[in-house]
């Protein structure tokens, strides 16, 4: 001890020196007894009852010294500030707090977004300006930190105040109504059941923050938490009678229920999301805490395969992934109309995605065969190395301008009559075959006139088809994830793109379950997302996190990442920054950015809830029964309530994510002394912390696209009016 602390002394300034030498007279002097105690030993001048006194003193001299040492080394190198923290995590258990009540105000209240969050906002503002001033007028240094957490305070306060004032009448209009029956006891009971149920897995992934041992087995807590919250909704489903089909005389008289046959859809969902869970797991990074851990062999680039057979075959079979992307987005988006216009992101997604598939699969290429190339091969080949991700870039931020300059993929087509005669006439019969090329097209077009006039009953006359608008809000996003999803392939290992494809499919799936599970519960709010919903969703980009080959350690970093289109030089940090931590929170990002998707699938998808099952309709009611199929359009219908929904969804969203960071943030607090504090609680704090700001500043980004393209579908409307 006495040598570290010489050594460290002199390479850091931050022990007092006086407290130094105190501890280097103290070990001196005891040094110098014990030195004298071994020569008086050694020639046998001692009796063994002053021996032991004698001895018994020293080691007590020696304490004391160990004690002195590890009081100066505990002041100067774990010194914690315990009212800051407290007020820290107060301040994240308020803002959780706050983001869930928020999110249950935000949908009932018409006044909610002025009462409940612009005047707190406003006291936040005033607050801090004052404290400012204040720092000002006494010339004392402003600690940013201490002002931003008052604010904070104030804008918290704000809210709750405004809240609790407005939540004693809702108590006095409830009690002056008359008592309901048990029906809606029994209502309210299964919507504590259906809260109780994703709330206590989020309980439980909370509660695994305190605990070293699942910190470091997190990878597979995770998979496991969302696999028992998706077999947990199907019984719940089972347990509420969604699943049973409605029991006729024949199904009375034999006494068992059929099943619908949606339930046979939704099971080979669920085994399929499972098959991608455990598919998963082959893609982890080992810890240093489990030795008989070895790494996935697909985390090594292809460059590091010395058999040139397998090089191949793997990359022929990543390349296949991204061509097999690329062909199910663009079909997904032929599907729903929006690949028929020919504006500009319409072409780039035709012809800009195969020419990023084409620049990744060079580059891969080049990557993988940059140690075998010589000569003025190689020259080449860094050039290559270099050119192509930058195309990649390119291509990519042309893609998101575009999606930002017009996210509008709908191509309108004018259905309506013209007024003189369709078939040109002719002066006798026409004798030639250009005659005929020239009136077959029109007898064709005036047969489909005819049969559209026939099918059109009453005022209800279409002038306008427009291709697309019923899914233009998903197909932004969608085309926006596509092109996030190639970025991130390029900045990770060839083969980690199995994973990503992984990562799709099972977002789809999720989608799906939760369109499907949604239809079943005949859910009566189509612009509230469940809990059930989001908390999957964000098990999901945790588990990704791992299954993409990261660890929340510094060495499981992939510092690669911050060369990929770059030749060993950055003159600045900021770019290999977002490099690497694109590369680190790729599951994050992708996850925030497509969040409202659980609020647009299942008008997408027109939920069964929906489409009710009518009775045999009179033809004076066909109108009534083409408004059905509205998709997206359903959104439009009430503004208030999209704009309210995204807002809800977005709070759910951050109460998840401000949860699992609570828990983070109480257990680095509280296990401050643990053995493992540093190895363990601390690196899972910083990711954690900076995990919830990328998936915080993307889930704005997703929003925000959400609300441009409706303020396109807004100014696309008007024009159509002035046609």
């Amino acid at each position: 001890v006495d040598r570290f602390l010489h050594s460290y002394s002199l390479v850091a300034q931050d022990l007092p020196a006086e407290q130094l030498q105190r501890l280097q007279e103290l070990f001196s002097s005891a040094v110098e007894e014990h030195a004298r105690l071994l020569a008086q030993v050694q020639g046998a001048t001692l009796v063994p009852l002053e021996l032991e006194s004698r001895l018994g003193s020293l080691i007590g001299r020696f304490q004391l010294y160990l004690r002195e040492a590890r009081a100066v080394c505990t002041q100067s190198w774990a010194r914690f500030q315990p009212l800051r923290m407290v007020g820290g995590c107060t301040l994240i258990a308020a803002s959780c707090l706050l983001c869930y009540v928020a999110s249950e105000l935000a949908a009932a209240s018409d006044s909610f977004y002025r009462s409940c969050l612009l005047y707190p906002l406003l006291w936040g503002l005033v607050v801090a300006v004052l404290l400012g001033l204040a720092h000002a007028f006494t010339q004392e240094g402003l600690d940013l930190l201490i002002v931003s957490s008052w604010a904070a305070a104030a804008s918290q306060l704000g809210f709750f105040w405004h809240w609790w004032s407005r939540h004693p009448k809702r108590a006095r209009l409830a009690g002056s109504q008359p008592p309901l029956a048990s029906v809606g006891l029994r209502q309210r009971l299964r919507a504590w059941l259906g809260l109780a149920f994703p709330m206590g897995i989020l309980l439980f992934r909370c509660g695994a923050m305190f605990s070293d041992s699942f910190v470091v087995a997190e990878a597979r807590v995770a998979p496991f938490l969302l696999a028992s919250l998706v077999m947990l909704l199907v019984g719940k489903l089972h347990w509420d009678g969604r699943l049973t089909a409605p029991e006729g005389p024949k199904q009375q008289l034999l006494g068992f229920s059929s099943y619908r046959r949606e339930i046979w859809y939704l099971l080979c969902l669920v085994a399929m999301l499972l098959i991608c869970v455990r598919l998963s797991g082959f893609f982890h990074q080992c810890r240093e805490e489990i030795p008989q851990c070895r790494p996935s062999l697909f985390l090594s680039p292809l460059a590091s395969l010395r058999n040139t057979r397998a090089k191949n075959l793997f990359y022929l079979l990543c390349v296949a992934l991204l061509a097999g992307l690329v062909y199910a987005v663009r079909s997904w988006l032929r599907h729903y109309g929006n690949l028929n216009s020919s504006d500009p992101l319409v072409l780039f997604v035709r012809w800009g995605f195969p020419l990023v598939v084409l620049c990744i699969a060079c580059y891969w290429a080049v990557a993988s065969s940059a140690d075998d190339s010589l000569g003025k091969l190689q020259e080449l080949v860094q050039v290559a190395v270099v050119a192509f991700p930058w195309a990649v870039y390119g291509l990519a931020s042309v893609g998101l301008l575009l999606l930002l300059c017009n996210p509008m993929t709908v191509f309108a087509k004018d259905t309506r009559e013209s007024a003189g005669s369709i078939v040109t006439p002719y002066l006798g019969v026409p004798s030639s075959e250009v005659d005929f090329l020239h009136v077959i097209p029109q007898i064709y077009k005036r047969m489909q006139e005819s049969q559209k006039s026939r099918l059109e009953r009453g005022s209800c006359k279409a002038t306008v088809a427009a291709y697309g608008l019923g899914s233009v809000y998903s197909a932004a996003l969608v085309i926006a994830l596509t092109l996030l999803g190639f970025l991130l392939m390029l900045l990770h290992s060839e083969r980690l793109s199995l994973a990503f494809l992984l990562l799709f499919l099972e977002a789809f799936m999720l989608l799906h379950i939760h369109t499907r599970a949604k239809g079943l519960a005949g859910d009566a709010e189509p612009f509230s997302v469940p809990w059930y919903a989001v908390i999957s969703w964000l098990l999901a980009a945790s588990q990704f996190f791992y299954s993409t080959g990261h660890q929340p350690i510094f060495p499981a970093i992939h510092w690669n990442a911050a060369f990929v289109g770059f030749h060993l030089d950055h003159s600045t940090n900021l770019l290999p920054a977002v490099l690497v931590g694109a590369n680190t929170f790729a599951s994050h990002i992708l996850f925030a950015v497509g969040c409202p998707l659980l609020l647009l699938w299942p008008f997408v998808c027109e939920m069964p809830s929906s489409q009710k099952r009518k009775p045999k309709k009179e033809p004076r009611e066909e109108p009534q029964e083409m408004e059905e199929h509205m998709m997206e359009m359903r959104l439009r219908e009430s503004p208030e309530k999209f704009s309210a929904a995204l807002l809800q969804l977005g709070l759910k969203y951050l109460f998840v994510l401000g949860t699992q960071l609570l828990a983070c943030v109480c257990a680095a607090m509280i296990l401050r002394r643990h053995l493992m504090v540093w190895k363990v609680f601390a690196p899972k704090f910083l990711f954690e912390s900076l995990g919830f700001v990328v998936s915080s500043i993307c889930l704005l980004l997703g929003i925000s696209l959400v609300m441009r393209v409706d303020c396109a579908v807004s100014t696309w409307f008007s024009q159509l009016q002035l046609r």
